[in-house]
């Protein structure tokens, strides 16, 4: 990453050494001119590495959350960095009003400005992150909609791993002696803030765990030595440390748990293999504060440690969330250059909220909020998109799906299904339209593509089907312990992804548990209130009855036994207010992407 210059974090305003403002009728020369559009360049170049600065700040907290087992201020530290990059863009677009006046929106001013630009950052680290913020600035100032190539670098061209060619963020450490020893020399290497309980004892289980994969995998393979990315990964009330194990000629990757008790740190769990990776730095969870230097050189060291997962994924779960998004519009503006398939109505029943439609041969899902919701719904397009927003800064520990905002995108009209086209111009036209042969899209948000759980059950033999099923089960009780009650239970609403895990995505009636009031439904006082379709007592905004919620999972025979066997509790509205009191006292309830060494 570019590197912190205190001289640049200063004040938006006039460009040191500025002339005084002027329009563009009075840049009387080609030389004034392009003086003009070198210092705006530069004022641009010196948001980006304030902000930049600010980012690496917050990031850089993380350690000390750790070490003093401060996670109420890491919860804290994880919103204010979320929400930093829109502001700096605002902030950046308000100083250039200010500096360019009646120049700010001249077009032709910005071409220049922006040919300047890539003069300045050139040879920079990650300088495809500078372009991304360019472009968000020009996007802002200008409204832009689709693609304007000649003020904003594309984001079709924009490869941030194409500079790629060095492996400088990684630390090896040779095998010499026994592989607890190698294990505790690179957990003594790593400045954690905070003293180890045990490091000897902690780095023999790691290597017991390590000797046990191994064997499972097909035999004794000899570790040479293990290759770890020079920088701790903190993620809320856990740091990990990340890299892989060379052994028969071949490598598996490898990520250390840390857990800080009160009687030290301690090697939590050594998660071995690409699918565990990949959950831990999975869709559905909150982004690592981890400071690098290099963030492309990470991504696509964890590339190859990952090689399923889109780059665009890693960028966002590593912070750099508008990255993750320029990498998703990349790749599917170059996909949709390679392929001639139709955007078509995505499998599983018809929302009434969200218009949601996919492209068969790409792997993420578009939702599109309606323009008129049914009154049966009780929510608003803005009470949608603030859940949404709600979801985005909260603790998702891996049963959210991370949904990215998009606005002002342009698709091609004919890559559009019929029917699809009908549906999204007649039920959502205040934010699509037609534009001549494209279809423009005001606002929408892309997820990566799950099988919606009710549709993986039709087909899923029974053994998988149960396990599914309690895995569902277990993701309502990890939502509620992050202080999250889904609203509306039904299976269509939650997905299944390739690992088998279970995960929400329909946002429409997400609430706070701490909003709702766990109420037991009231004795019926004879037969005709026993059997009335419609409650015969009263139900409030904030009601819930968890009583009531078998009734709606559409489960039967044994998958429905054995759910009710391991979650019964979820039944009763005492576990609900139980969860409750604990989350008003301010405790912290966990939710890991792995079993604990001691479970």
């Amino acid at each position: 990453m570019l590197v912190e210059e205190p001289q640049a974090a200063v004040a938006l305003g006039e460009p040191s050494g500025a002339e005084p403002r002027r329009s563009g009728g009075e840049i009387a020369t080609a030389f004034e001119s392009a003086l003009y559009a070198v210092r705006c360049a530069q004022q641009v170049v010196e948001a980006f590495l304030h902000y930049n600065a600010r980012f690496r700040a917050i990031t850089r907290r993380a350690p000390d959350r750790f070490a003093a087992r401060d996670w109420r201020a890491s919860q804290q530290d994880a919103v204010e960095r979320i929400d930093l990059y829109d502001k700096s863009v605002r902030e950046t677009t308000k100083a250039l009003e200010l500096t360019l006046q009646q120049d700010v929106r001249r077009r032709q001013l910005w071409i220049e400005v922006k040919r300047h630009f890539a003069n300045l950052i050139d040879g920079l680290p990650d300088s495809e992150f500078c372009k991304t913020f360019f472009s968000s600035v020009t996007r802002q100032l200008f409204g832009t909609i689709g693609a304007a190539s000649d003020i904003e670098f594309i984001a079709a061209d924009l490869d941030p791993l194409a500079s790629v060619h060095d492996r400088t963020v990684t630390r090896s450490y040779a095998r010499s002696g026994t592989l607890p020893a190698l294990i505790q020399q690179l957990l003594t290497d790593r400045a954690i803030g905070a003293p180890w309980r045990d490091i000897e004892r902690c780095a023999r289980a790691s290597a017991l765990a390590v000797e046990r994969y191994l064997s499972a995998q097909g035999g004794r393979r000899d570790i040479e030595g293990i290759e770890i990315i020079d920088a701790v990964f903190y993620q809320h009330t856990r740091a990990y440390l990340v890299g892989r194990i060379a052994c028969g000629g071949g490598s598996v990757p490898v990520a250390l748990a840390l857990r800080n008790s009160e009687a030290g740190v301690m090697v939590d769990a050594t998660m071995l293999d690409e699918d565990q990776l990949s959950i831990l730095f999975g869709i559905a969870r909150s982004y690592f504060h981890v400071d690098l230097e290099r963030v492309a050189e990470t991504v696509a060291f964890l590339k190859e440690l990952m090689p399923r997962k889109p780059a665009g994924e890693i960028f966002t779960v590593l912070g750099r969330a508008k990255q993750g998004k320029t990498e998703r519009y990349r790749s599917l503006m170059r996909h949709l250059m390679s392929s001639q398939d139709e955007f078509v109505h995505a499998p599983g029943e018809r929302g009434l909220v969200m218009i949601c439609f996919t492209l068969p041969s790409f792997d993420v899902v578009f939702k599109v909020i309606r323009e008129h919701i049914p009154a049966v719904k009780e929510v608003w397009r803005k009470e949608v998109m603030a859940k949404y927003s709600f979801v985005f800064r909260h603790d998702r520990a891996g049963r959210l799906i991370d949904a990215q905002e998009f606005r002002r995108l342009r698709f091609p009209v004919d890559r559009f299904a019929a029917p699809l086209l009908q549906d999204l111009l007649a039920e959502a036209g205040d934010s699509v339209h037609l534009d001549g042969e494209d279809v423009i899209f005001d606002h929408l948000y892309i997820e990566r593509r799950l099988i919606p759980l009710n549709l993986y059950l039709r087909s899923a033999q029974d053994p998988e089907a149960v396990r599914t099923l309690l895995d569902y089960g277990q993701a309502i009780r990890d939502l509620a312990l992050t202080n999250v009650f889904p609203g509306d239970l039904l299976l269509k609403n939650f997905g299944v992804t390739r690992h088998g895990r279970v995960i929400f995505y329909d946002y429409d009636e997400l609430c706070r548990v701490t909003d709702c009031s766990f109420r037991d439904v009231p004795t019926a006082s004879c037969d005709e209130d026993e059997m009335s379709a419609e409650p015969w007592f009263y139900v409030g905004d904030k009601d819930v009855f968890p009583e009531t919620f078998a009734n709606f999972l559409g489960m039967a025979g044994a998958q429905r036994a054995a759910f009710l066997q391991a979650h019964q509790d979820l039944f009763e509205p005492g576990f609900w207010r139980r969860t409750q009191q604990r989350l008003n006292a301010g405790e912290i309830l966990e939710v890991l992407p792995y079993a604990p060494a001691d479970a």
